[in-house]
C-alpha cells in the first residue's frame, strides 16, 4: 500500500517540467521496477498455495499503473534533449531494459492478471510503442554521417572512438531491438490472446532496424532474428501437419486461414529483414532454404489428401510468393556477389539426392514422406534429403512462374539448372507424382489472381512456357537454345515430351525465318541419320528424329511443311528420300496440312505407287531386296490413311485381295529372309482394313477371316516369333468384325473362324495382348448384333487362371476380369490418384531411370553403328578384315541369342507373372546385344553378312 502511495504521487508529476529530477523519477522507475518483478513471482508462487486473492489483486493493481508510470515516463524522455552525462545515459539504459524485461514478465502472467478485471496487454502494448517512439525521437537527434564513417573504418580494423551520444542511442536501441525479439517469441507461443502483442512487438523491431538507414543493425545480429523469424515458421508448420494428420472432415477455409496467417506475418517481416540486410541473411541461407522446402513440401503433401485440399489452396495462395520473395531478397541483392548466389541455387537444387546409393535399394518400399520425416530434418541433412524432392522441384516452378522479378544474372543461373530439373523428374517420386497429381496453382496478378487446380505436368509446362518468354529478352536466351537441344534426344519418355512442347511452343511463336532455319537443320540431320534397318523401328534415332519434326510441323505454318515435302520428295530417285518420307508419314507427318494441290499429289503419289507395289507382288521371281525397305508403298499407305482419310473404293477388292496373297507367301516363302518381310506386310495390312470398316461388309473379307484363321490357329503359330508380333494388329483388325453380319448358328462357318480367332487372342499370356483383345472384344461387343456373345469366351482364357498356382482355369474368373475391364474403361476419368496407382508408378519410375542410366555408361550406342554402315557404301571398305575364326564366333554368338529369345518369347506366353526375372534376364541379355553389335560394326561386310544385327531385339520384346 504504501508502493502504491508512493507511485500515485510521482505519477501526478511525471507529466510536469522534471528537467531537474528526471534521473530521480528514472531512479525510482528502475528500484520499482525490480521490487514489481520479485514481488510478481512470489505471486506467482503464492497462487499456488491459494493464498489471499485480496492481496494478489491488490498487487496485479499496482503493476498495473506502474507500467502506465513507465510509458508516461519513456514519453516525458522525449519532452528533453538528449543528456551527455554519462550516469544519466546509464540510467536511461538501465530504465529501457528493466521496463521491458518487467512487461515481458507481465504479459507472460496475463491470464491471471486479466482474471481480476485488468487488461494488463493494452498497459503493455502502450510501454513497448512508448519505447520505440522513444527510439525513432532519439535517432533523429544523431548525425548519421558521422556513424556512416566510423561504420566504413571498423570495416577496415581501423579503432575509432565513438561520439558518446551515439553510443548511447546505438545501446538503447539494441537492448529495445533484443527485447522486443523476446517478446515476439513469447506472443507467437501465447496464442490468439497475444495477436497484438505479436503484430506491435516484430513491427517494432522491423521499425528499429531501419532507425539511421539501417546503420544501428551493425550492433545487432540480424543473422538470429531472421533464423529466430524462421524458427517460428517451422514450429507453426510442424503444429498444424500434426494436428491435420488426423483430420477425418475437410478442413475450412478460415480454419486454414486461421492457421496461415501466422505464418505469413513472420515471413513478411523476414523478408523486409533480409531485404535490408541481405549479408546478414547470408549467413543463415540454409535456415531459409530448409523452411522454404518444409513449407513447398507440405504444399505437395495437403494437395494429395482430399480433406486438406483447401488448407493446400490457402497455403499457395498466403505463402508461395512470400517464399520467392525471402530468397530474392538474396538472389537480387548487390551487395552479394555472383559466387554466393550460386552457392545458394546450388544448395536449393543440388544433385546430391540423385548420388545417395541408398535409394538404388530394390527393396526399398515404395512411399511418399511422412509428416515426421519432413519436419525432423536438419540444415546438415537437407542436400540429401529425399523427403523434400517434390518440395524442390515444385519450388523450382514457383521460380519458373515468377521468373519475371528474378535479376538478369539469377535467370541465367536458373536456365542453367533446367538440366537439374530433367534430372529430378526421372527420380521414381516426382516421376509418379508428377503424372498422378494435381497442385492448386495461382494465375494473374491483383485482384484478377485465379486459383487453378492443374496436373503437375501441365504446371510444369505453363511455367517453363512462361520462363521462356521471360529470357527471350535477356542473355539466358543462348543458354536455353542450348538446353533445347541438347536434350532433342532425352532418352526418358516424360522429359522428350517435355522439350518437344517446349520447341512446339518456340516454333509458333518464333518468326518465319527462323522457324524455317530450325526445321531445315534437324531434316538434316535426319537425312545423316538414315538406316533401311531402323525406319521400321519405333524407337529408333531415325523414327524419334521423323517424330519430333512431325510433331513441330504441326505448330508450323503451311509452307513450312510443303517446304519440308518438296524438300524430301523431289527427289524419287534417291532411296534416302523414300525412307526419310516413309519415317515421317510413320510418325504422323502432317499430309492434312500440306497446300491443296500438294495434298491432291500426295495422295495421288500414295495411291498410285500401292498399286504399283500390289501388281509387282504377283511376281513369283521377287526376291528379299539387297537394301532399303520392302514394301514402302504399304508403309506408306498405312500411316497416311487415317490422317487423309483416303477412301480408296476402287482398290478396296485389291487390297483384301492382297492381304491373302500374304498370308500364302507366308507359309511357303520363296526365301527364309522374305518371311520377315512378309510378317511386317501382313501386320500394316491388318491395320490399314481396320481403319477401313466398310470392307467388313465385303463378300472377299470372308475369305480373308478363313486365311486368318488357318495361319493363327496352325500348330505351329504358337512358336512362330513373327507371326507373334502381327497378333497386336490383328486384335484391331478383329475389333472391327462387329461391322460384319454374323450368324449365331454353330454351322456358319465365318462366325465359328472369328470365334476361333478370338479364343486364340484370350488365350494369349503377355500383358499386352491381354489388354488389346480386351480393349477389341470390347469395341466389337458393344457393336455387334449377336446376342450370344458367351460363345466367344473360352475356359482356358489366360484370364481364367489364378496368379498364385496358374493351372486352374475358371470361367467366371475371366468373366469378371472383362466386366471389370469395361466398366474401367467406361467410368468417368478422373486424375485423382490412387496409392496403389502411385506405387505402379513409382516402380514403373525406378525402372526407366535404371534404363537411362545404362544408355548413359553405353560410350558408343548401336545406331551410330548403324549410321556409319549406311552413309556410305564405301565405308564398309574401310573396315579391317578380321579372321574367319572371329566372324565365325560372332555368328554362333548371334545364334545362341536367337535361341534365347526365342525360348523367352516362350517363356512370356507361358509364365506371365515372372516379370521381375524377365526383366533381369533381358537387362543382361540386351547389353549383350550391343556389345555384339558394336563388335559386327568393325569387322568387314563379308563377316558381318553372316550376322544379322537387330533380329534378337525383333524377336522378344521387352515386357514393358
Amino acid at each position: 500500500m504504501l508502493n502504491k502511495n508512493i507511485l500515485g504521487v510521482a505519477a501526478k508529476y511525471v507529466d510536469s517540467d522534471l528537467s531537474d529530477c528526471l534521473v530521480q523519477f528514472l531512479n525510482l522507475g528502475i528500484k520499482a521496477s525490480v521490487w514489481c518483478g520479485k514481488h510478481l513471482k512470489m505471486t506467482r508462487m503464492s497462487q499456488a498455495e491459494s493464498q489471499e486473492e485480496e492481496h494478489c489483486s491488490f498487487f496485479f493493481q499496482l503493476l498495473s499503473d506502474f507500467l502506465i508510470f513507465s510509458a508516461a515516463s519513456f514519453t516525458a524522455l522525449m519532452r528533453y534533449p538528449i543528456s551527455e552525462n554519462e550516469t544519466s545515459m546509464t540510467i536511461v539504459e538501465k530504465f529501457t531494459l528493466e521496463q521491458l524485461s518487467l512487461t515481458k514478465d507481465a504479459i507472460s502472467e496475463s491470464k491471471i492478471i486479466n482474471s481480476v478485471g485488468l487488461d494488463i496487454l493494452k498497459v503493455a502494448q502502450a510501454v513497448i510503442d512508448a519505447v520505440i517512439r522513444l527510439c525513432k525521437e532519439y535517432s533523429q537527434s544523431v548525425n548519421w554521417e558521422s556513424c556512416d564513417a566510423i561504420s566504413e573504418t571498423e570495416k577496415v580494423g581501423i579503432r575509432c572512438e565513438e561520439p558518446k551520444i551515439l553510443n548511447h542511442v546505438a545501446s538503447i536501441t539494441k537492448c529495445s531491438i533484443q527485447k522486443l525479439c523476446e517478446l515476439g517469441i513469447l506472443a507467437a507461443n501465447g496464442g490468439g490472446s497475444l495477436v497484438t502483442i505479436l503484430n506491435v512487438s516484430w513491427k517494432g523491431v522491423v521499425t528499429l532496424l531501419l532507425l539511421g538507414k539501417g546503420t544501428l543493425a551493425v550492433k545487432v545480429n540480424v543473422a538470429d532474428i531472421i533464423a529466430t523469424l524462421i524458427s517460428l515458421v517451422n514450429e507453426s508448420l510442424k503444429c498444424a501437419a500434426d494436428a491435420w494428420s488426423s483430420l477425418k472432415e475437410p478442413i475450412s477455409v478460415n480454419d486454414a486461414r486461421r492457421i496461415f496467417i501466422p505464418m505469413k506475418f513472420y515471413l513478411i517481416n523476414a523478408v523486409k529483414i533480409a531485404s535490408l540486410f541481405p549479408s546478414q541473411a547470408y549467413l543463415v541461407y540454409k535456415e531459409i532454404s530448409l523452411c522454404v522446402f518444409m513449407i513447398s513440401t507440405l504444399r505437395v503433401s495437403l494437395s494429395l489428401e482430399k480433406v486438406l485440399k483447401v488448407a493446400s489452396e490457402v497455403l499457395v495462395e498466403l505463402l508461395e510468393k512470400l517464399c520467392l520473395d525471402l530468397l530474392n531478397s538474396l538472389l537480387n541483392s548487390d551487395l552479394l556477389g555472383q559466387e554466393l548466389k550460386l552457392e545458394i541455387l546450388d544448395w536449393l537444387f543440388t544433385e546430391e539426392y540423385y548420388l545417395n546409393p541408398v535409394y538404388d535399394d530394390p527393396s526399398r518400399r515404395y512411399r511418399t514422406a511422412s509428416i515426421d520425416e519432413i519436419f525432423s530434418l536438419s540444415c546438415e541433412a537437407l542436400p540429401g534429403a529425399r523427403a523434400l524432392l517434390p518440395g524442390r522441384v515444385v519450388l523450382f516452378l514457383s521460380f519458373l512462374m515468377y521468373s519475371s522479378d528474378l535479376e538478369e544474372d539469377v535467370k541465367l543461373a536458373i536456365t542453367r539448372k533446367l538440366g537439374w530439373f530433367l534430372d529430378v523428374l526421372t527420380v521414381e517420386e516426382v516421376y509418379s507424382f508428377s503424372l498422378a497429381s494435381q497442385i492448386p496453382v495461382l494465375y494473374g496478378s491483383g485482384k484478377s489472381r485465379e486459383l487453378v487446380w492443374e496436373p503437375l505436368l501441365s504446371a510444369f509446362l505453363h511455367a517453363l512456357k512462361t520462363f521462356m518468354i521471360v529470357v527471350s529478352s535477356c542473355s539466358a536466351w543462348e543458354e536455353l537454345m542450348s538446353f533445347l537441344l541438347e536434350n532433342f534426344f532425352h532418352p526418358h519418355f516424360a522429359c522428350w515430351e517435355i522439350i518437344m512442347e517446349l520447341w512446339c511452343f518456340l516454333v509458333s511463336h518464333a518468326e518465319v525465318d527462323l522457324m524455317n532455319d530450325i526445321i531445315v537443320k534437324l531434316c538434316a540431320l535426319m537425312k545423316s541419320l538414315i538406316s533401311s534397318e531402323s525406319v521400321l523401328v519405333p524407337g529408333s534415332t531415325l523414327r524419334k528424329m521423323a517424330r519430333s519434326i512431325s510433331i513441330l510441323l504441326t505448330y508450323s505454318g503451311q509452307s513450312v511443311v510443303d517446304k519440308v515435302y518438296n524438300h524430301i520428295v523431289g527427289d524419287d530417285r534417291s532411296q534416302s528420300s523414300s525412307i526419310m518420307y516413309v519415317a515421317l508419314l510413320l510418325e504422323g507427318f502432317p499430309v492434312n496440312m500440306l497446300s491443296e494441290n500438294l495434298r491432291s499429289l500426295a495422295k495421288q503419289k500414295l495411291i498410285t505407287d500401292y498399286f504399283s507395289f500390289i501388281e509387282r507382288f504377283d511376281d513369283t521371281s521377287l526376291s528379299a531386296p539387297t537394301s532399303g525397305v520392302y514394301g514402302v508403298p504399304v508403309f506408306a499407305l498405312s500411316a497416311s490413311l487415317q490422317s487423309l482419310q483416303v477412301s480408296i473404293s476402287d482398290t478396296d477388292m485389291k487390297t483384301l485381295k492382297f492381304l491373302v496373297a500374304i498370308i500364302h507367301r507366308y507359309r511357303n516363302p520363296a526365301e527364309k529372309l522374305m518371311k520377315d518381310h512378309y510378317s511386317k506386310l501382313l501386320s500394316e495390312i491388318l491395320g490399314m482394313i481396320s481403319n477401313m470398316k466398310y470392307l467388313y461388309a465385303s463378300d472377299e473379307m470372308d475369305k480373308v477371316i478363313f486365311e486368318l484363321q488357318g495361319l493363327f490357329n496352325s500348330g505351329q503359330s504358337a512358336s512362330d516369333i513373327q507371326l507373334l508380333q502381327c497378333k497386336s494388329q490383328l486384335a484391331f483388325f478383329m475389333a472391327g468384325c462387329a461391322h460384319m453380319k454374323l450368324s449365331e448358328s454353330d454351322d456358319c462357318a465365318k462366325s465359328c473362324a472369328v470365334r476361333e480367332l478370338y479364343h486364340m487372342l484370350f488365350r494369349e499370356r503377355h500383358w499386352n495382348l491381354i489388354h488389346l483383345a480386351l480393349v477389341a472384344f470390347g469395341y466389337f461387343a458393344q457393336r455387334t448384333a449377336c446376342d450370344q456373345l458367351w460363345k466367344f469366351m473360352i475356359q482356358d482364357a489366360a484370364l481364367s487362371y489364378d496368379l498364385v498356382s496358374g493351372t486352374e482355369p475358371n470361367m467366371d474368373r475371366f468373366m469378371l476380369e472383362i466386366k471389370a475391364f469395361l466398366d474401367k474403361d467406361l467410368a468417368l476419368h478422373t486424375v485423382m490418384h490412387s496409392a496403389e496407382q502411385i506405387e505402379l508408378l513409382m516402380r514403373e519410375g525406378q525402372m526407366l531411370r535404371k534404363r537411362i542410366r545404362t544408355i548413359s555408361n553405353i560410350e558408343l550406342e548401336p545406331m551410330a553403328c548403324e549410321s556409319m554402315e549406311i552413309d556410305d557404301e564405301n565405308q564398309s571398305n574401310k573396315r579391317r578384315k578380321l579372321p574367319d575364326g572371329i566372324c565365325k564366333g560372332m555368328e554362333l554368338l548371334q545364334n545362341g541369342l536367337k535361341v534365347i529369345g526365342d525360348g523367352i518369347s516362350q517363356w512370356q506366353q507361358n509364365e506371365f507373372d515372372s516379370t521381375e526375372l524377365q526383366e533381369k534376364i533381358l537387362t543382361q541379355l540386351s547389353c549383350l546385344e550391343d556389345a555384339i553389335s558394336q563388335l559386327v560394326g568393325l569387322t568387314d561386310s563379308g563377316c558381318a553378312s553372316h550376322l544379322s544385327s537387330g533380329k534378337f531385339s525383333a524377336s522378344i520384346e521387352h515386357p514393358r
